[in-house]
């Protein structure tokens, strides 16, 4: 999206967003009042470290590899293409500006799990969870070693996750997940309701699972511009506000045609998220799904000491519609999550990111979690769009002769992920057969969704079952119980 139509919508969305607050029924004053200063948009985008756009193509130009968006995957895949050979021509054509879409919008926990959790992992690839555990732990120090030794700065804190219980049935559902945990050997430590109410003093916490080294905290927009500078630096070209409109074959080459010029490349990576790929075989392999999130003013210090949380862990509790949440550099707590919200026929609009209502919740219970915060305001309320697949994991694949490469499907845990999404992709373009390419998991695809308006009817029906499920201790219907026995699900 170009800046100037993102800086006029955020303007236009923020005198929305106060007329929507004081319309809505059944919201407490108190949360009308938190929110009626909130700007709409990301918080991590709102930073002047943001660097300035490069120029969109404006000519036809010719690369060894064109990656299509600068999220994390097209800017990993392009640094460790370089990486691998130097001498590469990288072409890096993004549609608005460098990780302003979900690499950027999102709650910052880099995860070291490539298949969303490991409990998913063994659902889908029980033979080689080893393995995947070993490359998801290794992917994640290389990435803490890439941004210590070269200079991100992105506020990397390797803190692990906090799984809470806000319910007791949920409590013994934890400890059933430590026996999984057990399976691959993951170090964890499992606290009683005591234990966590010493860490992070809120009176919903029944339980909680620390995983020790899964997990870090970081700044993802920041680390967007870093890893782009790298890439900058060892001579990857970029071009923002230049979507992408067509690909095709041309010849012994493949074409991208743009607004104001088109691109000739002997290999393309297509690292599109969420919004529609150009292959059609994949349109019915994501659906974007919008995610919400919150971030608070900086709190006091006495306000600190009401809440505790000196470790800085970040947090998810374990509801199907689930919070997540952290603290950020400048002692600011983000909150984000619960809703996932699914728009008729794949819709991404501008629009639909101001959400009052899902805010307004959101609020709601963020105080319901530390009511000792009650009167702090919110500074930043913002959506993002998740690209989300059956299976909870990225996907992988090749096209048009195996010249192009792609990898989607995060479903929420693609900050930590893309990086090795990006050495598969290259290892496939490689056209050689390498450990990644050989895993099932790499050559293994999701069941797709189904065209609408079965879409939309199947997602609501989920959608409706697992808030049914919250409200009665996690008793799954029958339709969940179907889904469970495909192996799909619909999540963010």
């Amino acid at each position: 999206m170009p800046v100037i139509e993102v800086e006029h919508l955020t303007k236009r969305f923020g005198s929305v967003l106060a007329q929507e607050l004081e319309r809505l029924r059944g919201v407490d004053a108190r949360v009308k009042d938190a929110l009626a200063d909130a700007a709409p948009t990301c918080f991590w985008l709102d930073s002047p470290a943001a660097p300035d756009p490069a120029p969109p193509l404006a000519e036809h130009t010719e690369c060894d590899l064109a990656v299509v968006g600068a999220g994390l995957t097209g800017l990993w895949t392009a640094l460790l293409a370089k990486a691998r050979d130097p001498s590469r021509d990288v072409l890096v054509l993004e549609a608005g500006r460098v990780g302003w879409q979900a690499s950027g919008r999102n709650g910052g926990f880099c995860m070291a799990t490539l298949t969303h959790h490991v409990w998913n992992g063994l659902d889908k690839f029980p033979d080689e969870i080893d393995v995947l555990q070993g490359l998801g732990h290794e992917n994640l120090d290389e990435m803490r070693a890439t941004v210590e030794e070269r200079g991100i700065d992105c506020d990397w804190r390797s803190t692990g996750e906090l799984a809470v219980a806000i319910e007791p049935y949920q409590a013994d559902e934890l400890r059933e997940g430590c026996e999984r945990l057990d399976q691959v050997g993951e170090p964890y430590e499992l606290w009683d309701r005591d234990r966590i109410q010493a860490e992070i003093h809120s009176p919903r916490y029944e339980a909680a699972v620390w995983t020790k080294i899964d997990c870090a905290m970081v700044d993802p927009a920041r680390l967007s511009w870093g890893v782009a500078r790298l890439a900058r630096e060892a001579g990857v070209r970029f071009c923002e506000g230049t979507p992408v409109i067509d690909l095709r074959r041309s010849g012994g080459t493949l074409a991208l045609s743009t607004p104001a010029g088109a691109v000739r490349a002997r290999q393309v990576v297509l690292a599109t998220n969420a919004f529609k790929p150009l292959l059609r075989r994949l349109r019915l392999t994501v659906v974007p799904v919008y995610d919400h999130a919150l971030m608070t003013e900086p709190l006091s210090e006495a306000q600190w000491r009401d809440v505790g949380w000196e470790s800085r862990v970040g947090v998810s509790d374990v509801p199907n519609q689930f919070h997540y949440y952290r603290v950020s550099e400048d002692g600011r707590i983000l909150w984000g999550g619960y809703d996932a919200v699914y728009h008729f026929a794949n819709g991404i609009r501008p629009e639909f990111e101001l959400r009052t209502a899902t805010f307004a919740k959101l609020a709601t219970h963020f105080y319901e979690t530390f009511p000792q915060l009650e009167g702090l305001r919110f500074t930043h309320a913002w959506a993002g769009v998740i690209d989300t697949s059956t299976r909870f994991c990225p996907f992988y694949g090749t096209a048009l002769g195996g010249r192009v490469a792609y990898a989607l499907g995060y479903t929420g845990m693609g900050v930590g992920a893309t990086r090795f999404a990006a050495r598969v992709c290259l290892d496939l373009l490689s056209g050689e057969k390498t450990e990644l390419t050989e895993l099932r998991y790499a050559k293994s695809k999701p069941i797709p969704w189904p065209p609408e308006p079965l879409r939309w009817g199947a997602i609501a029906a989920t959608t409706r079952s697992l808030d049914h499920a919250d409200r009665n201790e996690g008793r799954r219907n029958a339709w969940l119980r179907t889904l469970d026995r495909l192996g799909v699900g619909f999540d963010s």
